[in-house]
């Protein structure tokens, strides 16, 4: 979890023209809701808000006129060539209270000789504090053997960390190698090949 403070304009202009001034300002549209209040419009710092949200589930401290709020983004807009941030859905939320999250799944560890991972879900939902969010949940797949799973109920969680999912809910599947695993392997040698006979050529060049 992130816990970042950003300092936070009520916006006083709408409209596409007025997000894209705002935009060529270095600040990004943003709206936060929650508990029943009226939206709050505002501007946040570009680089320092893009910088936050790199962080899953960022828990931010948003300063609007002195007054300090807590919020989680629950939207994202970013612009599919630059990638960068250009409007904000965020939640508000109060220390203590319980919310609803997307968490990544994480895995490491090596696969026994022969075998292959099946992510079959790269998130899955909790529940948990905002203040206490986690940025993922590890799954270890060290030394698992073909015909081997890995269900939503072996996931260790931090705690105070509640899942969401079904307890059965296939999240990884150990295979044998399919014909196009097999295939990429296969490729994968002839480019390391590829890249030795190249350097030999250039080495007997340079003799």
């Amino acid at each position: 979890m992130s816990d970042l403070t950003l300092p936070a304009e009520v916006r006083t202009e709408f409209g596409k023209g007025a997000a894209r001034r705002a935009r060529r300002e270095d600040k990004i549209p943003a709206v936060i809701y929650g508990h029943g209040a009226d939206p709050i419009h505002v501007l946040l710092p570009s680089k320092a808000t893009t910088l936050a949200l790199r962080t899953s589930n960022a828990l931010l401290t948003l300063d609007i006129e002195g007054e300090k709020h807590l919020a989680l983004a629950k939207y994202v807009v970013r612009n599919p060539l630059k990638r960068i941030v250009e409007h904000l859905d965020l939640l508000t939320v109060r220390s203590g209270e319980k919310v609803t999250v997307d968490v990544f799944i994480h895995v490491e560890g090596e696969l026994a000789p022969g075998a292959v991972m099946n992510l079959e879900h790269n998130s899955v939902q909790v529940e948990a504090e905002a203040t206490h969010l986690p940025d993922s949940l590890t799954v270890n797949v060290e030394g698992r053997t073909v015909g081997e799973h890995i269900h939503a109920s072996d996931i260790v969680l931090p705690k105070g960390v509640t899942l969401l999912i079904e307890a059965d809910t296939l999240i990884v599947n150990i295979s044998e190698p399919t014909v196009q695993d097999l295939g990429d392997e296969d490729e994968e040698t002839v480019a390391e090949g590829d890249v030795v006979a190249a350097s030999g050529e250039k080495s007997e060049e340079g003799e």
